[in-house]
């Protein structure tokens, strides 16, 4: 994967990063950027749509979960994976107390329960096959939300055991998710509140 952050002239446009290089290039990078097994890969900015349902993702769950023994993380908190070797930002990421850091970070965390992701055009594939394959390499791991910006509509997986996971389709501003690793439930209207729809942008 084409490596578009700078670099040394000298240095392949294609030079393939260690772990610690990129973490070095990330804490001095104005931007964020995920790791792929040796490419560094930029995050687009997302569109007001994808950041309203981001936002009201998180107004939702804090208000559940408030008083509750998790933390909840919103597009800018790490998260490492290492089995597959990589990093990424999830857009929303529910986290048991006590957090647990990689060793010699403050600011990677590595136990997520729940993750979240808003569906773009240019990430769909990749946040339901690629992205979501890494995920289920974390042991915490056990719930997976992704969000089409476009309708109403919400893909729900939930761990059954190591080899299994249960999909549910959400359809409709009447649905409602009932979450399993938090005690949660989402009102699809409420998610997707003052989003319109017709102003949504090809991201």
């Amino acid at each position: 994967m084409v490596v578009t952050l700078a670099a040394p002239e000298a240095e392949p446009k294609n030079k393939i990063y260690s772990a610690d290089e990129y973490l070095a290039l990330e804490v001095a990078s104005e931007t964020r950027n995920e790791y792929d097994n040796g490419a560094i890969i930029p995050m687009a900015g997302g569109t007001p749509t994808h950041n309203e349902l981001n936002s009201n993702l998180n107004g939702l769950l804090w208000f559940g979960l408030k008083g509750k023994p998790y933390a909840l993380f919103i597009a800018d908190q790490r998260l490492a994976i290492p089995n597959s070797n990589r990093y990424t930002y999830p857009d929303v990421m529910v986290v048991p107390r006590p957090i647990e850091l990689q060793a010699g970070r403050k600011n990677t965390v590595m136990n997520p329960i729940l993750i979240a992701e808003v569906l773009s055009d240019s990430t769909e594939a990749y946040d339901r096959d690629h992205k979501f394959a890494a995920y289920r390499t974390i042991a915490t791991f056990q719930e997976y939300l992704l969000i089409d910006q476009s309708r109403y509509h919400v893909e729900h997986y939930v761990k059954q055991n190591e080899t299994q996971w249960l999909f549910t389709e959400y359809d409709g501003q009447d649905k409602r998710i009932a979450l399993m690793t938090i005690p949660v439930e989402i009102a699809l209207m409420d998610l997707y509140d003052s989003v319109d729809f017709k102003a949504a942008i090809v991201e």
